[in-house]
């Protein structure tokens, strides 16, 4: 997870920008039902703290288990936000490396600054730099005619030369709106789960090319990297039917992330996190014993809302998580809304691996990016070499 960062001081935070979230929070639910929050499942009343802007949600019982590690005191003291590194159960499994379970969702795996500092800036120039860029579709390449070498990289001429910002045109305009069109919030698609049983129907679902936006206007460069949110890796997911589209083939993940993915596969011992837990793996039974050698990454997709993953064939084998940048609170419960979830704070370098029937079908979200969390070594002010921190500035 990567975001902008709005650096400000304590005082501007408790005047200006602390009294326009209330204002705004006052503004939006001055005719909100008195009791709407009945209405609301379990893992949408854990959200709802988490996403307000006012007042500012309490994380002292989010697990943070970088509170009790003195190694990552200076970024924790610089972001401010902190939880509690016991507030919910976790144990760790490993002596040699820092590897936890969490037994309230078998299967759950952290492994806490995993990526080195170093690796997380690799990663981070490769995702902007890299990745996103055709063939990798992105959140933007439905609405717009993008660069060839990537937004990213065209906003980087633009940052050392404002005179080479150009507009980026739509694919759509306003003169071909369909008739009929009705325009409103995304539609929940609630897809069935694959398997190898569901795969060949599933497969032959027709899934269309989305529609571009009709009500864009041509933006420029330095305007439309803020709206730049995620690329796909490997197999191409298709977010209308919310299924993986295989016609179109699979982009190669890149050998560095495949590298990391496996690695931390191949830290954690899985017997200790599924040698008691080996019912519901289906017919085949359970396979945790062969994934140091099988895991292999396929597919990369994102999505921030609470969601359960049904897309992919296997519902057991490894998912990772890798955060970067900015740290983040993420939620997961068990297999529908209606199991409370538990909150863990997630920051750069940290590695998250759901795995095994119960946790790979478990609800999960990412609430809330915390801003002014980003540590010192992804920020460029603290890199010496002025070259480097040319290169690193945003």
């Amino acid at each position: 997870m990567f975001g902008p960062v709005v650096a400000m001081d304590s005082s501007s935070t408790l005047t200006k920008e602390y009294r326009k979230a209330e204002r705004q929070f006052r503004k939006a639910t001055k005719n909100r039902p008195e009791n709407i929050e009945q209405e609301w499942t379990p893992f949408r009343a854990a959200e709802k703290p988490f996403k307000a802007r006012f007042p500012p949600p309490d994380i002292s019982s989010v697990l943070d288990l970088a509170a009790a590690d003195e190694s990552r005191a200076s970024e924790i003291e610089l972001g401010h936000w902190v939880g509690s590194s016991n507030a919910v159960e976790s144990v760790k499994i490993s002596l040699k490396e820092n590897v936890y379970t969490i037994p309230r969702i078998p299967g759950l795996v952290i492994l806490p600054s995993f990526v080195s500092k170093q690796k997380q800036r690799d990663l981070v120039r490769w995702s902007l730099a890299q990745h996103a860029r055709h063939p990798n579709d992105t959140n933007l390449d439905i609405h717009y005619h993008l660069p060839s070498d990537g937004l990213w990289n065209s906003w980087l001429s633009v940052r050392d030369d404002p005179g080479k910002d150009f507009l980026v045109l739509p694919k759509a305009s306003s003169s071909a709106v369909p008739q009929g069109t009705i325009s409103g919030p995304r539609k929940l698609v609630n897809n069935e789960p694959v398997s190898l049983e569901t795969f060949q129907t599933i497969s032959a679902v027709p899934k269309p090319p989305q529609t571009p936006s009709p009500t864009l206007q041509p933006t420029l460069v330095s305007s439309l990297i803020r709206k730049l949110r995620w690329a796909n890796i490997g197999w191409f997911y298709h977010w209308g039917t919310k299924q993986y589209d295989f016609t179109r083939g699979k982009v190669k993940v890149n050998d560095e992330l495949r590298s990391v993915c496996k690695e931390a596969v191949q830290s954690v011992d899985w017997k200790q996190v599924h040698g008691l837990h080996d019912d519901d793996w289906g017919a085949s039974g359970p396979d945790w014993d062969t994934w140091d050698s099988t895991y292999e990454p396929d597919a990369g997709i994102d999505t921030l809302m609470a969601h359960v993953d049904r897309s992919e064939v296997c519902a057991t084998s490894p998912l990772l998580s890798i955060s970067l940048g900015n740290a983040a609170i993420f939620l997961i419960g068990g297999t529908t809304r209606e199991s409370d979830p538990i909150p863990i704070l997630l920051r750069s370098g940290d590695v998250v691996i759901m795995s095994g029937p119960a946790c790979r079908r478990a609800y999960h979200g990412v609430p809330r990016i915390l801003e002014g969390t980003l540590p010192p070594h992804l920020r460029s002010q603290s890199l010496h070499d002025q070259t480097v921190r040319k290169e690193w500035e945003p």
